[in-house]
C-alpha cells in the first residue's frame, strides 16, 4: 500500500475531475496522485460501465472514488475498477449534499462506523489494489477529537491503511455543499494529532491548501498533502509543485501543454467529443499570467459553439504558436 506515491494528490470534485481534466493535469505533472469525481456504486453496478470508467492510461496513477453503503455494491464497483486499472479505490465518507444523505453515503455514514467497516471489508476482499478512505474531522455537533479516533480505529481494524482526512466537519442538511467547504472551519491540528497517534497509517491531509509553503508546512507533520480547487482553478500550480516537492524541473510551458492537448483532442473530437468538454479545464491554465484574460476572453468565444470541428482547434493552435511565446500569452 504504501509504495504508491501520494504525497500530492488531487482531489475528487464534482464536476470537475472527469477523464479531460485528469488527461490535462497529468501533462503538467507527473508525480501527482489523481482522483476520478466520485461515482456511486449503484452507477457502476447498473450503469454503463465503460462510459462510467473508461479512461486513458496517461493519466495514471490513477485513483477512482466511489459512495455507497451496500458492502456487497461496494465491493463489486471496486472489483471492476480494479479490471479497469485504476490504482487505489477510495471510498467517500466525506460528501455532505442532501442527495447523498438520502441515500445513505458520503458524510452521513461516519455516523455508523460499523457499516462503513462492513464495506471496507468486503471492497477489500474483493480486490487487490488499496482500498483507501476520505472523510471529514465530523459532523454537525461532533467534531470532538475522540469521536474522530475512534471512528478511525474502528476502521483501521479492517486493515485500511490510508486515510484521507478534510479538516472540516459537514454540516448536514443545514448547509449547502458549496457552504459546507466554506463554512466550517479549518482544524488542522485535528489531523496532526492523529498522525501522532497512528503512526503507522498513512494520513493524507486536505482543506484550503494552496501554496507550496502550506505543502511543505503540512508534510514535516502528517505523509501527503490533497488539494483542491487550487489545482482546478490554478492549475499550473502543479509545475510548481513538480518542481518544489518532487525535484522534478523537466516541465512543460504553459503553451507547450496546450500543445501536447492537441493529438488528444482530435482523437477525441473523432469520438464524438464535444471540444468544449475538453477545452472548459483549461481556462486557468494562464492564471497569473499577462495573457490570461486574453485566453479566457478566447476560450469563451469559441469554445461554446456545439459543432467545434478540427478547424476550430488549428485555428487555437495558431493563435497561441502566434502570441504564445510572445506578449499576449507569457509562457
Amino acid at each position: 500500500n504504501h509504495t504508491m506515491n501520494r504525497k500530492v494528490c488531487v482531489a475528487p470534485m464534482m464536476d470537475c475531475t472527469d477523464r479531460h481534466e485528469r488527461f490535462f493535469l497529468r501533462l503538467i505533472s507527473k508525480n501527482v496522485l489523481l482522483y476520478t469525481e466520485m461515482i456511486v456504486s449503484e452507477a457502476i453496478s447498473r450503469g454503463d460501465k465503460k462510459k462510467l470508467l473508461a479512461f486513458n492510461l496517461n493519466e495514471k496513477p490513477l485513483a477512482l472514488q466511489i459512495g455507497g453503503s451496500s458492502a456487497k455494491l461496494l465491493a463489486e464497483a471496486a472489483k471492476i475498477g480494479e479490471d479497469f486499472g485504476y490504482d487505489e479505490i477510495n471510498l467517500n465518507l466525506g460528501c455532505p449534499s442532501r442527495k447523498v444523505q438520502k441515500n445513505k453515503f458520503g458524510a452521513c455514514l461516519m455516523k455508523e462506523p460499523n457499516l462503513v467497516a462492513d464495506c471496507l471489508t468486503e471492497m477489500m476482499a474483493s480486490c487487490s489494489i488499496p482500498v483507501t478512505v476520505k472523510t471529514r474531522i465530523g459532523y454537525d455537533d461532533v467534531e470532538d477529537y475522540e469521536s474522530l479516533k475512534n471512528f478511525i480505529q474502528i476502521l483501521k481494524k479492517t486493515g485500511v491503511k490510508t486515510f484521507v482526512i478534510h479538516a472540516r466537519k459537514a454540516m448536514l442538511g443545514k448547509f449547502t455543499p458549496k457552504q459546507n467547504l466554506n463554512i466550517p472551519p479549518l482544524k488542522y491540528d485535528i489531523v496532526y494529532r492523529l498522525k501522532k497517534e497512528f503512526p503507522d497509517e498513512e494520513i493524507i491531509i486536505n482543506g484550503g491548501i494552496n501554496s507550496i509553503y502550506q505543502i511543505k508546512n503540512h508534510l514535516e507533520k502528517v505523509d501527503g498533502v490533497m488539494i483542491g480547487r487550487t489545482a482546478y482553478h490554478s492549475p499550473y500550480f502543479l509545475a510548481e509543485i513538480e518542481k518544489e516537492i518532487f525535484n522534478n524541473h523537466n516541465i512543460p510551458s504553459r503553451t507547450e501543454v496546450i500543445e501536447r492537448m492537441f493529438p488528444y483532442i482530435k482523437e477525441e473530437a473523432s469520438k464524438g467529443t464535444r471540444l468544449n468538454q475538453i477545452m472548459r479545464h483549461t481556462i486557468g491554465l494562464f492564471h497569473g499570467q499577462k495573457g490570461s484574460a486574453d485566453w479566457k476572453r478566447y476560450l469563451s468565444k469559441n469554445m461554446c459553439i456545439r459543432e467545434a470541428d478540427l478547424q476550430k482547434v488549428n485555428h487555437i493552435m495558431d493563435h497561441i504558436k502566434n502570441n504564445g511565446s510572445t506578449t499576449s500569452l507569457g509562457r
